[in-house]
């Protein structure tokens, strides 16, 4: 047999061969995602996305990536376009819980399964998204609450709080406001004198806290930041001001960044509230099962602790964000 006729053989059995295989074995079509994101208004924000962006790439999932700049329109906008391109799965962080629904059954009318990550929506219809993962925001609340009635145990006279407020609408602002006040409302020595929201962004926390301390200067007993970004915005303003932060002023935040360890290190904020940004393995392995068929958990909890600023020193090392 010549080289030319048996090069030929060769190639007509590995054809053979490989159309006799199933489609599944030949190439495993990718599976697409399209993420919207809220945008990167903070540390804790910066690396979700990491997470969204390294997991998706380590899952082998493509992934359709958009940031809303903290815009509800730019989010709706994104949604509309990953149906126009028919991914095989929707996740979105929203922006605000409100607002959603018609561009959800837009979503449910294409037979896009929708997945919420960090931030739930306000709809009386839960059949338009098929999971939502992320943290319990009023039980972060809680925890800063439990332990603000915990250091202020022993202690007389009232305690003045002023608050940072996270975006207006959003999910956290919200939960983290209503689970504070339920741990301190049992005890009416502690009074929320002024509450005003900071977009979770360092420079309106700075703004906002300098506004708050011209209003009431050394009146003000404790600070209980939504996020820590803002906190250590309100950091700066306390320290121009003349004060001592985590001494004069009591500070209390979530997230548990990094930035707020080298904060506590330094001996300017008292406590954080972990709210974990690392989705992104949770969100790949949820959109295998959801394009396989198999069924998620509606809600999907991320586990948390909370750090005081004793143990910031020891803990840091070990943090990921």
């Amino acid at each position: 047999m010549t080289l030319k006729k048996r090069s030929l053989l060769t190639a007509a059995v590995a054809l053979a061969f490989t159309s006799a295989l199933p489609l599944t074995a030949m190439a495993q079509k990718k599976i697409v995602l399209g993420f919207s994101q809220v945008g990167a208004e903070s540390e804790w924000r910066t690396a979700n996305t990491e997470s969204i962006k390294a997991s998706a790439k380590e899952a082998g999932i493509e992934l359709k990536f958009s940031d809303a700049q903290q815009k509800q329109e730019n989010q709706i906008k994104a949604i509309r376009a990953f149906i126009a391109q028919k991914v095989d799965v929707i996740a979105f962080s929203p922006v605000v819980e409100s607002g959603w629904d018609t561009v959800l059954l837009e979503a449910k009318a294409a037979k896009i399964p929708v997945v919420l990550t960090d931030r739930s929506v306000n709809s009386k219809d839960t059949s338009l998204y098929v999971s939502f993962m992320g943290s319990d925001f009023t039980e972060e609340g809680r925890k800063a609450g439990r332990w603000l009635v915990d250091k202020m145990k022993g202690t007389t006279g009232d305690v003045n709080i002023v608050e940072l407020q996270g975006t207006v609408g959003s999910a956290p602002a919200i939960d983290r406001k209503k689970g504070f006040e339920e741990v301190i409302k049992a005890d009416p020595r502690f009074k929320i004198i002024r509450s005003q929201t900071g977009d979770f962004t360092r420079a309106k926390g700075k703004e906002v806290m300098e506004a708050f301390l011209k209003a009431e200067g050394k009146k003000i007993n404790v600070l209980y930041a939504h996020n820590d970004d803002m906190a250590i915005g309100a950091i700066q303003a306390i320290e121009e001001a003349g004060m001592k932060p985590a001494k004069d002023i009591t500070i209390i935040s979530i997230d548990a960044v990094k930035g707020a360890f080298e904060a506590m290190i330094a001996g300017k904020l008292n406590v954080s509230v972990e709210c974990s940004p690392l989705l992104g393995p949770q969100l790949m392995s949820a959109t295998k099962d959801i394009v396989a068929g198999k069924s998620v958990p509606k809600r999907i909890v991320t586990e948390e602790g909370i750090f005081p600023m004793e143990v910031a020193a020891k803990e840091f090392p070990k943090r990921k964000y």
